[in-house]
């Protein structure tokens, strides 16, 4: 395999548009002050104005500096003066049969990314990216295939969230009676890339995010997902204090390394290990392993048996994930019925296995299948083009 297994690689460095106005969508409290007194707000006033530009911006979703009403005329001149506040911008908008909503969201320097909302009877999930791409070349996974771009800045995270809540018309109305349904109840980082390789962004959005006086969504209602990055995981219980999820979807090195490479860097022992220490860990906070199941390779009862075994002493539950199929992908997916054998061994040993319904399948929106469509059409522009021999 060519692509490098983790990120011992430069990132190509971001291009950003140079503009004078700071974009005020994720900068963190701290930062968001600094960047107030900078622009002139008196020391005496920044905490007051702070907590009132953040409330405009996160709990009530406005974007324009004229309509913060309780804020002066003259202060709301400066805040046009210094700052925006500005989105990644929906390229389009895709809606499944089951009611999957997939936006393809362009950021700055022209890239792109895929977000997706996934609506259920009980809860609202956001699957938000964090790169453009992946490094890590999983081989049942669609990102996996298109190479790392670029990190996503700390904005463009927080910046997913608050485009889906404007497409599903979810900010709250002044004067309104409060609603307590909330259509994102949840958010995943599961979608474009590895969280644990852009931890920094990913840490400030999710403060944002988590901020009660904003958006407000519980620690607990967010998952972030990783291949194994150890030397990062118990920062996550430490920094950000969300919930954990791991792309395991093997039970020995030898097919993991296939599957996730990631493990040839830190093998199943090595990562096991780094999650038995994870700061925490309860079985009200339990771990999440995903298990993609694909026919023939990781699917046997044996497999199962093996499961059970590398999870003892953890507080733990296995989400099974049938396989999403894509064009060219290499795999296919479990039978149903070996997918509820292998079920049936984790549940019997104690551990909640929830089998992950496919969703949007239809608009390619499903697990391990988001990749930008630009990127797919530049690969067939460029088959195209050396077929008619022009490059």
């Amino acid at each position: 395999m060519t692509a490098p297994i983790t990120q011992d690689v430069l990132t190509i460095p971001r291009k950003l548009p140079e503009q004078a106005k700071t974009n005020i969508v994720g900068l963190t409290r701290d930062a968001l002050r600094a960047a107030l007194i900078a622009a002139g707000t008196p020391e005496k006033q920044a905490k007051m104005r702070l907590g009132q530009v953040w409330q405009w911006v996160y709990h009530w979703g406005v974007r324009d500096f004229a309509l913060m009403t309780n804020l002066a005329k003259d202060y709301r001149a400066l805040l046009a003066e210094h700052f925006v506040i500005e989105l990644p911008e929906v390229v389009t908008r895709q809606i499944s049969e089951d009611g999957t909503r997939k936006y393809l969201v362009r950021i700055a320097g022209g890239h792109e990314v895929e977000v997706v909302y996934i609506p259920e009877t009980d809860r609202g999930t956001l699957c938000i990216s964090s790169q453009v791409g992946c490094t890590l070349t999983c081989s049942f996974c669609h990102t996996g295939t298109q190479k790392l771009v670029r990190n996503l800045t700390a904005g463009e995270i927080v910046g997913q969230v608050m485009l889906a809540r404007d497409d599903l018309d979810e900010w709250p109305v002044q004067g309104a009676p409060k609603e307590e349904v909330r259509l994102i109840s949840n958010i995943v980082l599961m979608g474009m890339g590895e969280p644990l390789y852009n931890f920094e962004n990913v840490r400030d959005a999710m403060k944002v995010v988590m901020d009660g006086e904003g958006i407000a969504l519980g620690r607990r209602r967010i998952t972030l997902s990783t291949s194994g990055v150890v030397p990062e995981i118990a920062r996550t219980a430490i920094e950000i204090g969300c919930l954990l999820a791991v792309s395991f979807h093997a039970t020995t090195d030898e097919v993991r390394d296939q599957l996730v490479p990631i493990n040839k860097r830190w093998n199943i022992a090595t990562l096991l290990e780094a999650l038995k220490a994870y700061p925490g860990l309860s079985n009200s906070e339990r771990i999440t392993f995903e298990y993609v199941m694909l026919d023939g390779v990781n699917d046997t009862k044996e497999d199962a048996h093996r499961l059970v075994k590398l999870l003892e002493g953890i507080p733990a539950k296995v989400n099974l994930i049938p396989f999403n199929e894509w064009p060219g992908a290499p795999y296919k997916r479990s039978s149903g019925n070996r997918i509820h054998a292998f079920a049936d061994i984790i549940y019997h040993a104690g551990y909640a296995t929830p089998i992950r319904t496919p969703r949007g399948e239809d608009i390619m929106a499903a697990c391990g299948q988001l990749k930008s469509a630009t990127e797919r059409a530049r690969k067939s522009k460029a088959e195209i083009a050396a077929e008619a021999g022009l490059t």
